[in-house]
């Protein structure tokens, strides 16, 4: 990535910081930037960048920065940055079309260069428009630098150099245009990058096997300028056919280090959860989507533990409940080793509501969405995954290239609930049941039985004849009736990883259930291998004639999906 430094480090910053005339001031720690007859006061400590003398510069807000001018040229940018500190770009409103109109711009009063009273601050941005002196203000911030920021813009000033011009009528939505949903049922591949890329860069690269684009569309963690992501831009690409990603880049796992993080009690979490959903569809809606979406919140990876585990789990609820009551649906973006996995091992606990849709990092350069290990390819089957296989790569498409760009893989439809998803495989005991029985142990068997049936929760004919063939492809008895060995086959399905102390998983908490059934002795049902874990291990192990160390290898596994 480029940078530009401070005055003196190189001749293009000297070059840079002449054209903009900063002036330091010793006494109050500021400095004086003065552009097209606007003139304001920022940190000594901010740097200040020309874009005509730099088009290719990132603009960013996770380092103190005054932008001046318009950006002409594709920005050099990573495919993502989280985070943010404050930031401002100042352009000329005689380079802006109507399609580069964003939403939410104040105009400062005439004979001023201060943003009107009570001016908001939306997603972390505020923008004035100072027709005076023909420029538009965008000042990003986070909560902690909001007064400095507003300090700064309430100290500028009018001054010789510019010249008047009035912010561009934004186009009309056309009355009849139905709100997009994103991203709809689609099969391919996609890219994100941290900015949304200019028109001409879309238009070229048509021609790449991308037909999908992530844009980084609400959050306060959002660290790049988003210029071109407008209601116009995003309905030229929906003409176009670009399928979107729509990111919300909140608040971060409580045991990470970012400034802005979920909280480790669940019940705030959860609160925290149901606003950032809320400022989520605010945001989208005004960029012409719709209920029917998906929005992703983008939690970066984490080292878990439980109470951190917790915390997610708790504001991914708070996000997809505050989603649903206003027809959204919900993703989640996180790496799969963290993020996905703690989801996974949550699949079917009824404490927390599940998120509609995943979407995955795992830098395995296979365009697929195959969890691996990370998770039950049972889990989020119904069109309802993406797969980032590969980041950070540069390409060239159409004779355009974009320095970083992240690829993905989607296989995604509106994600339906199927009826399995609802119901709980985890109980202190698991009753013999057959023929005639009722309730949800039922439900759970006939789950078991046919992940995409419908439980009924009454045991007839049709779950006495799955049982049996369940029974004869295991080698057990083909009764027809499911007792403790039949429940241990049936709840150890699935793939056969080593497990030890300190693993966490979806595959743990089917050991843990399967231990129960077979012992008959209640067992937490966490997804976390830890003491008591290992006792039932080793119990287990012990009873069963097999080598007796609490990891759960091969042989352990073969004999509890014989129903030992």
């Amino acid at each position: 990535m480029k940078r530009i430094r401070r005055a003196g480090a190189t001749a293009l910053a000297v070059a840079l910081l002449s054209l903009v005339t900063p002036a330091a001031d010793a006494a109050t720690g500021s400095r004086t930037v003065t552009y097209h007859g606007y003139q304001l006061d920022v940190p000594d400590g901010w740097r200040v960048v020309d874009l005509a003398a730099a088009p290719g510069t990132c603009v960013r807000f996770d380092s103190e920065t005054v932008y001046l001018g318009h950006q002409t040229q594709e920005p050099d940018c990573p495919a993502k940055l989280v985070g943010r500190t404050a930031g401002l770009v100042i352009e000329p409103l005689a380079d802006l079309t109507p399609e580069q109109v964003p939403g939410g711009v104040e105009t400062a009063p005439p004979g001023t260069a201060t943003p009107p009273p009570g001016t908001p601050s939306r997603e972390g941005t505020i923008r004035v428009a100072v027709p005076d002196a023909g420029v538009l203000i965008t000042a990003g911030h986070t909560g902690a630098t909001e007064r400095t920021v507003r300090a700064a813009l309430a100290g500028a000033r009018l001054v010789a150099g510019g010249a008047r011009a009035v912010l561009p009528a934004r186009p009309a939505r056309a009355a009849a245009a139905a709100p997009i949903v994103a991203p709809g049922t689609f099969q391919g591949k996609g890219f994100e990058t941290c900015a949304a890329p200019a028109q001409a860069t879309m238009d070229a690269w048509r021609a790449s096997p991308y037909r999908a684009v992530g844009i980084y569309s609400s959050g306060d963690l959002r660290a790049c300028a988003q210029p071109n992501l407008t209601p116009a831009w995003v309905a030229n690409q929906a003409a176009r056919g670009w399928r979107f990603i729509l990111t919300d880049v909140g608040r971060q796992a409580p045991c990470t280090g970012y400034r802005l993080k979920m909280s480790h009690d669940p019940a705030i979490a959860r609160q925290q959860g149901r606003d950032a959903a809320a400022s989520a569809i605010a945001a989208n809606t005004a960029l012409g989507f719709g209920a029917g979406s998906v929005i992703y919140s983008d939690i970066e990876g984490y080292s878990s533990t439980a109470a951190c585990k917790a915390g997610v789990l708790s504001y991914v609820s708070g996000w997809t409940e505050a989603l649903h009551a206003k027809g959204w649906l919900s993703g989640v973006y996180t790496s799969a080793g963290s993020g996905i996995k703690d989801l996974a091992s949550a699949y079917t606990n009824t404490s927390y509501i599940r998120p509609d849709h995943i979407w995955f990092a795992w830098w395995n350069d296979k365009a697929d969405t195959d969890t691996g290990s990370y998770a039950p390819n049972t889990y989020w089957a119904n069109h309802q995954r993406i797969h980032q296989y590969a980041g950070e790569v540069a390409e060239t498409w159409g004779g355009v290239r974009i320095p970083g760009i992240d690829r993905d893989y989607l296989d995604v439809g509106p994600g339906t609930t199927l009826p399995c998803d609802t119901v709980s495989l985890d109980f202190t005991a698991y009753p013999r049941i057959a023929s005639g029985a009722t309730g949800n142990p039922v439900k759970a068997a006939q789950c078991l039985l046919s992940a995409t049936g419908r439980p009924t929760g009454t045991f007839d004919e049709a779950t006495v004849s799955a049982t049996k063939a369940f029974q004869q492809a295991h080698g057990l008895t083909a009764t027809g009736e499911i007792e403790a060995r039949t429940w241990t086959a049936l709840l150890s399905t699935g793939d056969t990883p080593t497990l030890r102390p300190g693993a966490t998983g979806a595959a743990v908490n089917r050991l843990q259930r399967a231990l129960t059934a077979a012992s008959g002795k209640t067992l937490a049902i966490d997804g976390a291998f830890g003491p008591n874990t290992e006792k039932a291990v080793r119990d287990y192990q012990s009873s069963r004639g097999l080598g007796v160390d609490g990891v759960v290898g091969q042989a352990t596994w073969g004999a509890l999906q014989a129903g030992r």
